[in-house]
């Protein structure tokens, strides 16, 4: 099961994903965390580059093929082998993040990211994507909060932020089977709970198609 988790940055993902990840080692499954973009050596050293507040010129679609040669090695060297000794796999951001940010946000042409998502992808969808939205205001109100140092990426305009959080929800909208949006303003455990219910439905309805 290949489980994907989207949303701006202090939306909650990785609090959850590790919750999730805690759930499923509880049930003794297989279950392996990566994030985007990173998780391999030559993915986490795009990571520096896409991250790094010198490179403030960086071009739109530029900045989309380094996400996508990062997931590119990220799929093919940790997500596809994992899942084929069936493992489940859970991944903070991925190719939603890419048509958010730089379709909606930075306005590359979306035909041109969804035909690069599937190239980067080997053609692989989620099972499941969790939206965990919240506004570009909570966001900024929690990052004052943990006093959280912006990186490149982080330190674009509001209304930048505002295309990509309505961006979010129209792929969302366009594909209900496999998002589920959640409020991310509800406590950590309500998250959580409402997670774990949505994975065993989707679980049921998988079993009951066979």
């Amino acid at each position: 099961m290949f489980i994907t988790f989207e949303g701006i940055d202090l939306s909650g993902k990785s609090t959850q994903i590790r919750l999730l990840k805690e759930y499923f080692e509880s049930e003794k499954k297989k279950v392996i965390s990566v994030r985007e973009p990173g998780g391999t050596v030559i993915s986490e050293k795009i990571r520096d580059i896409l991250l790094d507040k010198k490179h403030l010129k960086m071009k739109d679609l530029t900045e989309f093929l380094l996400f996508s040669a990062s997931r590119q090695q990220l799929t093919e060297e940790i997500i596809i082998p994992h899942l084929r000794k069936n493992f489940i796999v859970l991944c903070d951001r991925y190719y939603d993040s890419s048509t958010a940010y730089q379709g909606y946000g930075g306005k590359v042409d979306l035909k041109i990211i969804k035909s690069i998502n599937k190239t980067a992808t080997g053609h692989l969808v989620p099972d499941l994507t969790f939206l965990i939205h919240i506004s570009i205001e909570e966001s900024i109100r929690r990052k004052k909060l943990i006093k959280k140092n912006e990186d490149r990426i982080e330190r674009k305009t509001i209304s930048y932020f505002n295309k990509v959080t309505d961006g979010y929800l129209k792929i969302a909208k366009n594909d209900k089977d496999r998002f589920v949006v959640i409020d991310g303003t509800l406590s950590k455990e309500e998250i959580r709970s409402m997670i774990i219910l949505s994975i065993k439905n989707f679980s049921k309805k998988s079993k009951s198609k066979k």
